[in-house]
């Protein structure tokens, strides 16, 4: 390593612009500096044109592998030929799967220092993962990255060292694509409809059938409330029924996938996350860049940087009437409106992919005794 940057392959299952661990893998591979960093990044099962013409245009070097099946593991054929050739002086690894392979593999390649990072916890983990976590990831992996408090805890109570637990939360991206777009006059609203807008990958754990269901009670307190959904996913299909069944035809916009999310905040008068679960959600950031009060679920590591009354508003999980009443109570308040996302905003500094990418800078300086 004397004489050279120090090399670090990043190990994700899929290179997408969408999600947040991959974004955040892709952002931080893309910003490390690279007097001092090679960056290489290998997707275990796809990637998509986006993100390989961003680490194209960053210098990152990067490989996928095509994995189509949890258990088509001669594709990972690909990770030991690399990690033997090229001496890694770091392997991170993002979430459950690629830190079990990374971790195994890096061992088994004496691999200086592995890094697991869990990007959001799966509290309804199987015995099975969580004996995994507990005593293949932790006692391998030279540290494991936590991205909340809560995550953390939870770590160390599968088994793993506290010592090696290190809890970062993730920083703000900005949209690949910042335009001016005009989404409210795209979807035909009128410019002063009360409007509230999620950006997330519709997976079952968003919950957004609640935020559904929370719609249907804001809109008898708020007549003419909108609500905008951007990205897609395995639920889109089941919403869009539910948002019909509820009687939302007209009031629930899919967008589908969005390059342009801070342009869909930008619109909004007030961002929703519904989740059941979150580790340190992209949306949080990004509703402080665009001066878009948040009302969110206190899950994960969404306490850890929404602070409930000051800069934005935090209510129970699984509580349609709650999220309503906060969502309702925003819409009708546009000084609040504008008092949580001035002081919302003043927090992003902390929380920018800059200030992240330094942590982890810190981190594997000290990790490789540079």
């Amino acid at each position: 390593m004397a004489g050279r940057p120090t090399r670090i392959l990043f190990l994700i299952d899929h290179a997408f612009s969408t999600g947040g661990a991959e974004r955040f893998a892709v952002g931080l591979a893309t910003r490390l500096p690279r007097d001092r960093f090679e960056p290489w990044l290998c997707a275990t099962r796809l990637s998509d044109a986006a993100t390989r013409q961003a680490l194209d245009e960053a210098g990152v070097r990067h490989l996928t592998l095509g994995r189509s099946a949890k258990w088509d593991v001669h594709r990972l054929r690909g990770v030991v030929g690399l990690v033997r050739q090229h001496r890694f002086d770091i392997l991170h690894a993002h979430m459950f799967g690629s830190s079990l392979w990374g971790s195994l593999v890096g061992t088994a390649f004496r691999t200086p220092v592995i890094i697991a990072h869990e990007h959001g916890f799966a509290h309804d983990a199987s015995q099975v993962r969580a004996w995994v976590d507990g005593h293949v990831i932790g006692r391998l992996a030279t540290r494991y990255v936590a991205v909340s408090q809560a995550d953390g805890r939870m770590i160390v109570q599968e088994g793993v060292d506290p010592a090696k637990v290190v809890v970062i939360p993730n920083g703000y991206i900005p949209s690949p694509r910042d335009t001016a777009t005009d989404v409210r006059a795209a979807l035909g609203l009128a410019p002063g409809a009360p409007l509230v807008a999620v950006a997330a990958v519709l997976r079952p754990e968003k919950r957004l059938d609640l935020l559904l269901e929370a719609m249907v009670r804001v809109r008898v307190a708020v007549p003419g409330a909108q609500l905008v959904i951007a990205g897609d996913g395995p639920c889109r299909a089941t919403l869009e029924h539910e948002a019909h069944r509820l009687g939302l035809n007209g009031a629930a916009h899919f967008l589908g996938r969005r390059s342009d999310v801070d342009s869909v905040l930008r619109a909004a008068d007030v961002a929703a996350l519904s989740s059941d679960r979150e580790g340190s959600p992209l949306l949080m950031f990004e509703c402080m860049a665009n001066g878009t009060p948040l009302v969110a679920t206190a899950v994960g590591g969404i306490p850890d940087v929404v602070q409930d009354g000051r800069t934005g508003v935090l209510v129970p999980r699984r509580d349609p009437d709650a999220l309503a009443r906060a969502l309702a109570g925003l819409l009708t308040d546009p000084d609040r409106r504008a008092q949580l996302a001035a002081a919302a905003r003043q927090r992003l500094p902390q929380f920018t992919m800059e200030a992240t990418t330094d942590r982890f800078v810190a981190l594997y300086d000290e990790l490789t005794g540079r």
